[in-house]
């Protein structure tokens, strides 16, 4: 072939064969993952099987199964049966294992037996980046995620889920003895086939019934009313990105908002944020060694008991409120048009009317509360525009004025939210780009963590690398046994 560049003749002989090294660049990131769990003290971080058995066959040291993993996960590699197949193939692998090729059992258990020591490395990565200075700013954007679990939705039953699929099969039920009277009365020759056929779909609905009976009374005895079949810890979740569902794990995330690097993360199976704020706005404050943090959250970490947790921390937190006003949405006056003088411990309403205190109670919830109305309600010709009952009470959290001053910060940086979102939603949409339309492969919240830290590993890794580069990278990698 004329014009083209030739290959080699595959049967063509070396004499000096090329060494494995010079196949690997200086600026491989592969050289990044060896020189980093090279420097890391595997017994102290709790990996197993750093000291070697006295007896029986020898195993792979931990540092090449760490190696190996964070390569896959740098790399899209995720699957402990592709890694078998990439350590017998990749010359990347092969430089960096040293020409091991681990089974995938191996591979798959130590992911599973070294879940501590896995997230405690993810802990020392982001420990380097701290002693690099790339957590300067004392900002970070928290906000959560819903990726999938192994478990299908037809594999996790809530009571809602189980009244809809016995409405369906009773549905289904009638329609097939419908089917049967037709049978009999239009087509007699052919009627026992087809009612045998017919009888025997209808003895399969109701043992689906039965089954459905049988795990309701099951769900009683879960804490949450939920039950999944193949990942036990997996829950079902509302998902506002796709509209619909999923059965899945909430994923924490706080990401530095200057070099967008996760500094702390967690994964639950709480399908809600409520809860969430101060814990991860601790850890991530913790994680880079900051004595003042400015959070910033969306609106669905609004709670007043996280938000004094992290006001009395030290931590200055942004969360909107939500719109969720009752009277707002029916045209009233809402909580926000009532004016509190905190002098006189008084609100002023629309109306001009001062709404005094009346006495304190507890809420559900268990919070503290004062109520406050004015006797001026029931002439007040704002009436209709304020409230159908006889009083317009207005309540006051014990805490009010935490909220209040978290307004007060949220209307001083009106960018808080663009900044929120521009920092912590690409992470998440990097990282679920990564693990493809599967998301986790492991089971259970335990292997699911440790599942997570190796994506945060691998994103921090490769973000640290284009930030500083391979060289100032490599040099870095010595601080970790300094």
């Amino acid at each position: 072939m004329r014009r083209f560049i030739e290959s080699e003749d595959r049967r063509q002989v070396t004499l000096m064969p090329e060494c494995l090294d010079d196949y690997i660049g200086e600026d491989n990131p592969v050289r990044v993952v060896d020189a980093f769990v090279e420097e890391l003290d595997l017994h102290a971080l709790g990996f197993q099987g750093v000291e070697p058995a006295a007896t029986g066959r020898p195993s792979y040291h931990p540092s090449v199964l760490l190696k190996l993993y964070i390569y896959g996960y740098l790399n899209r590699i995720q699957s402990s049966r592709r890694l078998e197949r990439e350590a017998q193939r990749n010359v990347e692998l092969m430089w960096l294992t040293g020409r091991l090729a681990p089974d995938f059992k191996t591979i798959a258990d130590f992911r599973r037996d070294n879940g501590q020591g896995i997230r405690n490395a993810c802990r020392q990565f982001i420990i380097l980046c701290r002693e690099l200075k790339l957590f300067t700013s004392a900002v970070v954007a928290i906000d959560g995620s819903k990726f999938k679990a192994v478990n299908s939705r037809d594999r996790n039953f809530t009571p809602g889920k189980i009244d809809g699929r016995q409405k369906q099969i009773e549905q289904s039920i009638q329609r097939y003895l419908d089917a049967l009277e037709t049978a009999d009365r239009t087509q007699p020759a052919e009627v026992e086939a087809k009612t045998e056929r017919l009888q025997d779909k209808i003895k399969k609905l109701r043992n689906q019934m039965k089954q459905l009976d049988d795990t309701r009374e099951e769900l009683k005895d879960e804490p949450d009313g939920q039950r999944s079949l193949t990942d036990p810890d997996a829950r079902s979740m509302n998902s506002q990105a796709t509209g619909s569902g999923l059965v899945g794990y909430n994923v924490q995330a706080a990401v530095d908002a200057k070099h967008h690097l996760i500094v702390a993360h967690e994964v639950t199976n709480v399908g809600n944020d409520r809860a969430q704020l101060s814990k991860m706005a601790n850890a991530a404050r913790e994680a880079m060694n900051k004595t003042k943090l400015q959070a910033l959250a969306d609106r669905g970490y609004f709670n007043g008991t996280e938000l004094k947790a992290c006001e009395d921390a030290g931590i200055a937190a942004y969360v909107p409120k939500p719109m969720t006003s009752g009277a707002k949405a029916d045209g009233r006056f809402d909580k926000s048009d009532f004016i509190y003088i905190a002098k006189d411990d008084e609100y002023l309403c629309p109306a001009g009317q001062r709404a005094i205190f009346r006495f304190s109670t507890v809420e559900k919830s268990g919070l503290h509360a004062r109520l406050y109305w004015t006797s001026a309600c029931p002439s007040c010709p704002l009436k209709p525009q304020c409230t159908p009952s006889a009083y317009r009470r207005v309540r006051r959290w014990e805490h009010e004025a935490v909220l209040e001053r978290a307004q007060q910060r949220l209307d001083r940086k009106p960018d808080a939210m663009t900044l929120r979102r521009r920092t912590v939603e690409h992470v998440f949409g990097t990282l679920k780009h990564w693990m493809g339309s599967t998301h986790f492969l492991t089971k259970t919240l335990a292997n699911v963590g440790t599942e997570m830290s190796l994506h945060v590993l691998a994103y921090n890794m490769k973000r640290v690398i284009s930030i500083l580069g391979m060289s100032r990278t490599m040099k870095a990698m010595r601080l970790i046994g300094a």
